[in-house]
């Protein structure tokens, strides 16, 4: 199967998923289209907003970093795009959400809807469940080895616990963590584990 194949497979899972919302934009950043749960949030507002076709958060502080992150996703000349994460606040009370921000790849792929080159999964920290290592290398963009470690790492192991049930040394674990850290465009092992665990339940890649 074809990284394209698998990319589809993957994103006809999440767009049946009833657990997350996905939203998917054009080469100019415009809604194509989302599934129910991200249409009910884009409705109530919650965090995000769809303003006369764009995606916006509801924070002014989130929506300038949203803003920037789906600019390196969608360049406006040519070149790859490069995808990222972030959080969104949602008010007093509920957590913020998670936003996993993904381009399809150059010439986008020609969904029902149209043209579609970029894909925006927002997850809901609370609802939770199984970590599963495909679908975190599959959405964050790591290698099996990358995901392993970060799945790890969420589910509460230290570096030295990884090094031992992996059979690797604690300076490659650390280093398998930088490069983990300089795709997802972060800093700390905090923001790893949120961005983690925030994938826990989705459907795995190919069922």
């Amino acid at each position: 199967m074809s990284q394209r194949d698998g990319f589809e497979r993957i994103l006809a899972a999440l767009l049946d998923s009833t657990r997350s919302g996905v939203i998917q934009l054009d080469r100019r950043g415009r809604i194509v289209a989302a599934n129910d749960p991200a249409r009910d949030l884009l409705r109530r507002g919650d965090g995000l907003s769809d303003q006369g076709g764009s995606l916006h958060a509801r924070a002014p502080a989130d929506d300038t970093a949203l803003q920037a992150l789906l600019a390196r996703a969608l360049p406006r000349c040519s070149g790859q795009g490069a995808g990222g994460s972030m959080l969104v606040r949602r008010g007093l009370g509920p957590p913020p959400l998670v936003l996993h921000v993904s381009p399809v790849g150059e010439g986008g792929a020609e969904i029902d809807t149209g043209p579609v080159a970029a894909f925006v999964l927002v997850v809901d920290p609370a609802s939770r469940a199984r970590i599963d290592p495909a679908l975190v290398a599959a959405t964050l963009g790591l290698t099996p080895v990358e995901s392993r470690v970060a799945v790890w790492l969420a589910e509460g192991k230290t570096v030295r616990d990884i090094a031992r049930a992996s059979g690797r040394t604690e300076n490659t674990i650390r280093w398998h963590m930088k490069n983990i850290f300089a795709k997802q465009g972060i800093g700390r092992q905090f923001e790893l584990v949120q961005l983690v665990r925030s994938l826990a339940g989705l459907p795995q890649p190919g069922r």
